[in-house]
């Protein structure tokens, strides 16, 4: 795999990695240069700069949702998009000076979005004289100095990705993307940024760029082969040291990878996901880590280092743009060198500034025709259909998810080894706003019932893991006596389980008997109208969040895997619905699982 010439500017034996310095020439801030006695009567010489961070923006440029086609909005009033981000950007830039901040990304930002995926897929980058990625555009008028790869970074194919880091002007980090033949970094794994201080020597600022191993699994499909990914410590462990002798007086990392120290993809690669808070434990010579992943919100959190007890600030802006993180560092000049005397971080929120007319105007042409592709008419459907109560009982059109998947991995097995075997099929009320109208369907109706980025798996499962993972799924509802009311406002979401970790299985018959406790709550549990057989092979159609871990389900992460693919499956049910013309859910709509009490159904 050629390696991008320009992010990655030379492998020399003492450097071993791509190098970019840039130089930026001081601004004396008011604030830089005063401080206490420092011997011989001299104050010391100090400088404060700035690190400004993103995360898990996925492709959100505009504060608007296209899936509801309107401004976006949620429960807490957030707001998203980097034309937001843009306009905080130029406030602390104002008030530190340009020249004394960086602006830095965690990964995940070519995916997630319609706008996003037209033109990874519609109007693709990799067309001959195809367009330059909004998200590229953006960034680049914003001012980036570096990013990290996230992993959604290769849901479209490594060529997609190739392009948009050559569209961008910063390079794009990746210290554990290794080129599977040759094993060296197959993107620049840091940069090096030098700033000017009123004091004669520059700081050089090291960032490093590590991303998750898990897209050895979530993204097989493109990077089997080319390129592999070790863990977080390991490469950390490798590149700060390297870093610190090349003269860095702070080293950064920007790091794809959550806080928690937990994995979603069980034991299949011995590699932690959410690693960053045991990089700045085990890896010492760490002043900061932005923390990207796992789409949280955390402020300022300190690691202390095992080796060295000194502290690291970790930050995670909330995702798509909703939150942006200063690191401010304070240095003061001893021995020779610059060093570190206090680093701290806060999060500023996007939802307290207007969005940059400059950024909006400047993609007013992409937002457009997107807007007008997903209102594209891509067939029709003979009755209404919606989520409203699809929490508590079988719908149609929670049955049109699943019959699409059902399909999707019976025409991926066919011919193969398990082509016999019966298919199933996994789905959740996503939204319980989500609606298919009667009459004309459009894109945004049929990308609405799927809001999350899953991509669709299959996984080979045994009768009795399915009774597992059913009963598993049936904690979503609160114990109900028989006789007692029922009231749906008060029947789910049980121990604050969230309605996407409740799954409905289509393909089998069962019911849920509310009134019995957790654990023994799936009554005649048949697969064609027999009981089930606990022995019996079936295969699970399955989104990935489920397959690797997400919901901590029973059996499914550990299960075999028959198949995956990286296709978004809201674009396999916009598709779907191309291809048929019309949804009649009487054609596929059938009551397979049911509420009761003591045999009675309760709706």
């Amino acid at each position: 795999m050629p390696l991008n010439r320009r992010t990655f500017l030379g492998t020399s034996a003492a450097a071993g990695a791509g190098v970019a310095i840039t130089g930026a020439s001081a601004v004396p801030a008011s604030a830089h240069g005063h401080g206490h006695g420092h011997g011989h009567g001299r104050p010391p010489k100090r400088y404060s700069f700035t690190v400004m961070g993103t995360t898990d923006l996925h492709g959100n440029v505009f504060n608007w949702d296209y899936f509801t086609d309107k401004e976006f909005d949620d429960k807490a009033h957030n707001d998203v998009g980097l034309a937001k981000i843009s306009t905080l950007v130029d406030q602390v830039r104002r008030e530190k000076g340009r020249r004394n901040t960086l602006m830095i990304d965690a990964g995940d930002t070519i995916q997630g979005t319609q706008l996003s995926y037209y033109y990874a897929k519609i109007d693709p980058i990799t067309a001959k004289r195809g367009p330059v990625h909004p998200m590229a555009q953006a960034m680049n008028a914003i001012g980036y100095d570096a990013a990290a790869l996230g992993n959604h970074e290769f849901n479209y194919g490594i060529p997609v990705l190739r392009k948009f880091e050559e569209q961008c002007d910063f390079p794009l980090l990746g210290a554990n993307a290794l080129d599977a033949k040759t094993l060296r970094p197959a993107f620049a794994p840091y940069v090096i940024k030098r700033m000017r201080t009123p004091h004669g020597p520059d700081v050089k600022v090291a960032i490093l760029g590590l991303t998750n191993p898990g897209i050895a699994i979530w993204d097989k499909a493109n990077v089997s082969g080319k390129m592999v990914f070790p863990g977080l410590e390991e490469q950390a462990a490798k590149f700060v040291p390297r870093l610190r002798s090349m003269g860095a007086d702070v080293v950064i990392v920007s790091a794809h990878s959550g806080n928690s120290g937990t994995s979603s993809y069980g034991d299949q690669i011995p590699y932690v996901e959410n690693a960053a808070g045991l990089v700045a434990e085990q890896v010492p010579g760490i002043d900061a880590i932005l923390v990207g992943h796992a789409h949280l919100e955390i402020p300022e959190y300190f690691v202390e280092n095992k080796q060295t007890g000194k502290k690291v600030v970790l930050s995670e802006p909330l995702k798509w743009g909703q939150r942006l993180t200063l690191f401010d560092f304070d240095l003061v000049w001893e021995k020779g060198r610059w060093v570190v005397e206090k680093a701290g971080s806060q999060v500023l929120n996007s939802n307290t500034v207007a969005e940059d007319p400059k950024i909006t105007r400047l993609l007013a042409d992409e937002h457009k025709k997107v807007v007008a592709y997903v209102n594209q008419v891509i067939g029709t459907s003979t009755a209404a259909m919606t989520t409203a109560e699809a929490a508590w009982k079988d719908e149609p059109i929670i049955d049109l998810i699943n019959v699409v998947q059902a399909e999707t991995v019976k025409a991926a097995l066919a011919g193969g080894a398990y082509a016999a075997l019966p298919v199933l099929s996994q789905a959740s009320c996503f939204s319980r706003t989500a609606q298919i109208p009667a009459g004309n369907v459009t894109i945004k109706d049929a990308a609405g019932l799927y809001p999350f980025e899953n991509t669709l798996e299959a996984r080979l499962l045994t009768g009795a893991q399915l009774k597992d993972y059913l009963e598993f799924s049936a904690r979503y509802y609160v114990q109900t006596p028989a006789g007692a009311p029922v009231d749906t406002a008060k029947l789910t979401n049980a121990d604050n389980t969230p309605d996407y970790n409740y799954d409905a299985v289509s393909g089998l018959t069962y019911e849920i008997d509310i009134a019995k406790p957790n654990g023994s709550r799936i009554v005649n549990l048949s697969f064609e109208g027999k009981p089930i057989d606990p022995a019996a092979e079936f295969v699970l159609a399955v989104n990935n969040y489920r397959a690797s871990g997400g919901g901590n389900f029973p059996h499914v992460a550990g299960a075999k895997q028959l198949w995956a693919n990286s296709e978004e499956i809201r674009n396999t049910i916009i598709a779907w619905v191309q291809a048929k013309g019309s949804v009649d859910g009487a054609q596929f709509a059938s009551v397979d699982w049911r509420l009761t009490r003591e045999g009675t159904p309760v709706f």
